[in-house]
């Protein structure tokens, strides 16, 4: 048979049919790739800015953009630590305050994708140190504060107000930022309580079963969170943070305005001479500087540990209590009830002192701070020649003053204090107050469970001073309010 040769046109027909079969082939491959290829993800972000009394630090959160409204987790991303003492300590030179913070907003620029600048919300709150200088110099403070938000309000980001947190809203958001990234809201189980140490507060803020704000009403704040109720016991202890409780040992210790001190809570050999006027120059302790002492003495470390509780317990007025039961100074605490969370400088000083082991016996953990009292001063420092001689100097006395707090103070027992775990994060994110203030004026917890009905939301009245929240911003602790919603005062964070 004889075969004919196919024409051009045929050729090129099939040429171009082949042609289409090969991309509609490479197209549906690349369709299947893609469905099954995740696409990235777009994140929101938040910034919080934590103005304590020691030092000024920043932390940057997000959660995913297409799970907003309650459904997103939201996760600690970055932070940073500005140089420098707390914006309180500005208060002859407040456009310092500002200045100090462009490091830290400079990386939190480079942190957050510029496309998300503009709707980064940017929120700066003050605590004990500031709670200070507003209760000895109120000009000074709102100076301070017009000088960090003049700063803040220079950035890229949708800054949203500078303001003094109350003693008992950063105890209730440091306990809803531990048991949040602990996932115990979202699963209504048994909370961890919180213990959190500044330098010039402490705050102890935990549920108990044995507390529903008949007794000591003012302790009380209730939650509803992802559809369960909480009655959280919670109460601000200003001047017992570290440094200010140091200065109230130290003013009892100098009552009678002598030259020259030996302290047990420093080590043997540790000489230096303190200034009278710097000592008193704070409200926990100026009322009782003495009237006729000298421009100075001489502190002269001894290192006795057993000596030094001694004096730290002096700080604490055990001797009245008109409820059924109290901490100390006469303030009403419930029976300790489940496990606690101890964080800040709890972490920072035990993890130091290589004490953050609660399940060890309390004797062989004051043995340690024996030894550790006892320490020569030269040894002391030849052994950590990098730590700042401040912070070195005063490690002896603030982990008696620790041990002392907390189960002298607080009540916890050989047993209890084991229930207690020192932390500095938790997934990845640092534990105090700063995520749970987000999470609150971002609206990020919901009242009621995800598939729950809406309820009509409960705000907190809450007492403020000049520095509120932003003129119509969202009014802090949305879900959280006070039992008969009765405004939050300051001298609930008095100085005890």
């Amino acid at each position: 048979m004889e075969m004919k040769e196919a024409s051009p046109g045929y050729r090129t027909v099939t040429i171009f049919v082949a042609g289409i079969a090969v991309i509609a082939l490479v197209a549906l491959v690349t369709v299947g790739v893609l469905q099954n290829k995740p696409l990235p993800q777009k994140y929101k972000y938040g910034i919080v800015m934590d103005a304590g009394s020691s030092h000024t630090a920043l932390y940057i959160y997000q959660w995913p953009a297409e799970k907003d409204n309650n459904t997103g987790r939201v996760t600690q991303t970055d932070s940073c630590r500005v140089d420098g003492p707390g914006i309180s300590s500005y208060a002859s030179n407040p456009r310092g305050a500002g200045e100090s913070l462009g490091d830290c907003m400079l990386k939190a620029r480079q942190a957050v994708p510029s496309s998300r600048h503009g709707e980064t919300p940017l929120y700066l709150g003050a605590t004990a140190g500031m709670r200070l200088l507003n209760i000895e110099n109120a000009s000074a403070s709102d100076a301070v504060f017009q000088a960090v938000e003049a700063a803040l309000h220079s950035s890229p980001f949708s800054f949203r107000g500078a303001r003094i947190l109350s003693g008992q809203e950063e105890g209730a958001f440091g306990w809803v930022t531990v048991n949040y990234l602990d996932d115990r809201l979202t699963q209504g189980q048994e909370t961890t309580g919180a213990l959190d140490l500044g330098g010039a507060s402490t705050q102890i803020s935990f549920v108990s079963a044995r507390f529903d704000g008949t007794e000591s009403p003012h302790n009380l704040m209730t939650f509803r969170l992802y559809g369960n109720d909480y009655n959280l016991y919670t109460h601000s202890y200003l001047c017992y943070g570290k440094d200010q409780a140091l200065r109230k040992m130290l003013a009892l210790q100098t009552a009678s305005g002598p030259t020259s001190l030996s302290d047990p809570c420093f080590h043997p050999g540790y000489i230096r001479t303190r200034d009278y006027s710097e000592l008193y120059a704070s409200p926990c302790v100026a009322r009782s500087k003495p009237q006729a002492s000298p421009r100075n003495f001489t502190l002269k470390g001894t290192g006795d540990f057993d000596s030094c509780r001694t004096a730290v317990k002096k700080i604490f007025d055990f001797s009245k209590c008109n409820f059924s039961r109290c901490s100390f100074n006469g303030v009403f605490q419930p029976e300790l009830q489940g496990s606690f969370g101890a964080f800040s400088a709890y972490y920072f000083v035990l993890d130091f002192l290589n004490l953050t082991d609660t399940s060890a016996p309390m004797e062989t953990i004051k043995d340690k701070l024996r030894e550790y009292c006892a320490t020569p001063w030269a040894d002391m420092q030849r052994q950590h020649p990098s730590t700042k001689v401040k912070y070195l100097a005063e490690y002896c006395f603030s982990g008696t003053y620790i041990l002392t707090l907390l189960t002298e103070g607080y009540n916890f027992t050989a047993d209890t204090f084991k229930e207690i775990t020192i932390i500095r994060k938790i997934k990845g994110s640092d534990a105090g107050w700063t995520l749970g203030y987000m999470l609150n004026l971002t609206n990020m917890i919901p009242a009621e469970a995800p598939d729950a009905p809406p309820a009509a939301p409960r705000r907190l009245r809450v007492h403020h001073g000049a520095h509120g929240p932003a003129a119509g911003g969202p009014s802090p602790l949305h879900h959280l309010h006070p039992q008969q919603d009765s405004v939050l005062q300051p001298a609930q964070d008095r100085m005890s």
